[in-house]
Formats: C-alpha cells, sequence, structure tokens
C-alpha cells in the first residue's frame, strides 16, 4: 500500500464492551477520520440516510457483492445481511483519509485475511465480572443471554493475540486518548514515513 494512503483502524471487542460508545466519543474528537458504513438489506428507518447510515441494498444485489467479493467482512443477523464494503473502504485510504471500522470480532478475522495491512484494535474490558455488569445493565438480555455472551466473550479474548493493540476501556476518555496515541505513532512508522525524506535528498 501507497505509504501517503490512509489507515485502515479496525476496532473490535467483545459484546458489551463499549464500542460503539468509543467510537461515538471518537468521532467528536477526531473529526478527520472516516467511520466505515456498512451495507445491509434491512429496510431503512426513519431519518436514515444512504451513504450515511448504511448502503441499503436488495437481498440479490448483497449476494451479488458477496460472489464478486466486494466486501471485507459480512455476516448474517436475524434474516439480513451486514458487511463492509471494499470500495468505500479502498478509495477513502487512497485520499490519504484514515478510517474506523468498528465491528465483531468474527467479522474483524474475515477483514484481517483480506486486508492484513490494516490496524487491528482490540478493545478489553478492564475485567470479566465488569463486563457482565454492562451487559445486565443493559436491561434486556435474560439469565440465560447473559450466560451465552459471556461465554462468547471468553472465546472472543482468546483471539486478542491475533490484533495489534489491547486498548481497556475502563474509561472512555481514557480509551480514547490510547487509540489517538495509536493512530498518532502508526502514522509516524518509520515505512510511512522515510520516502519524504528520500524525496528530499533527491531534490537537494
Amino acid at each position: 500500500m501507497d505509504n501517503d494512503n490512509g489507515l485502515l483502524l479496525v476496532l473490535s471487542g467483545p459484546s458489551g464492551v463499549g464500542k460503539g460508545t468509543v467510537c461515538t466519543a471518537l468521532r467528536q474528537r477526531i473529526t478527520d477520520v472516516v467511520y466505515s458504513v456498512s451495507a445491509t438489506t434491512r429496510p431503512p428507518r426513519a431519518g436514515e440516510v444512504e451513504g450515511v447510515n448504511y448502503f441499503f441494498k436488495t437481498k440479490q444485489e448483497f449476494k451479488r457483492m458477496i460472489e464478486q467479493d466486494e466486501l471485507l467482512e459480512w455476516a448474517e443477523y436475524v434474516g439480513n445481511y451486514y458487511g463492509t464494503p471494499r470500495r468505500f473502504v479502498e478509495e477513502t485510504l487512497a485520499s490519504g483519509r484514515d478510517v474506523i471500522l468498528e465491528i465483531e470480532v468474527q467479522g474483524a478475522m474475515q477483514v484481517k485475511q483480506k486486508f492484513p495491512q490494516g490496524i487491528f484494535l482490540f478493545l478489553a474490558p478492564p475485567d470479566l465480572q465488569e463486563l457482565q455488569n454492562r451487559i445486565v445493565g443493559r436491561g434486556t438480555e435474560t439469565e440465560e443471554s447473559v450466560r451465552k455472551r459471556m461465554d462468547a466473550a471468553r472465546a472472543e479474548i482468546e483471539l486478542m493475540n491475533q490484533y495489534d493493540y489491547v486498548v481497556v476501556n475502563d474509561e472512555i476518555e481514557q480509551a480514547c486518548q490510547r487509540i489517538e496515541a495509536i493512530i498518532t505513532a502508526e502514522h509516524l512508522r518509520k515505512e510511512r514515513q522515510i520516502h519524504k525524506f528520500r524525496q528530499w535528498m533527491k531534490e537537494d
């Protein structure tokens, strides 16, 4: 990938860890980062805008995207398909802008296979008890559902070694600061900087 391209930042972690909350806070702090727009086959809800909230597709269109390898990752949930269009991500990165993709762990593993040069961030809870407290605190889960989510979370935490960075979400502000530090450090990697200096040397 061209060194002047943006970074693809893939943020994922177990259900209940606060991915959406952290991303919402990051939007307010880092206004020049693009948040990836997913494609979906579910119908638009009131106020949702094509290309802003989602790219709305028919099931036939979505299946064609799968067949033609136009998605970095996809999944079926409650009868509808959701996925990340490759073209949107690649065109945004080529324009020099960073892209943040907030997805589940299984989706992140799909992206890693197709786009290994991405920067993969695992958002982790301070501990499993705190994660359970957050899931229970939603007030929408049955006891059986909480147990299943905690079992899934343990399995997902086992995949932590597939990521480049681990960010503990103990406090939203601190988690955002850590992610901002990672973005800064990645832009300062020698591989992304050295070509500029080589160009200057040629021009001297």
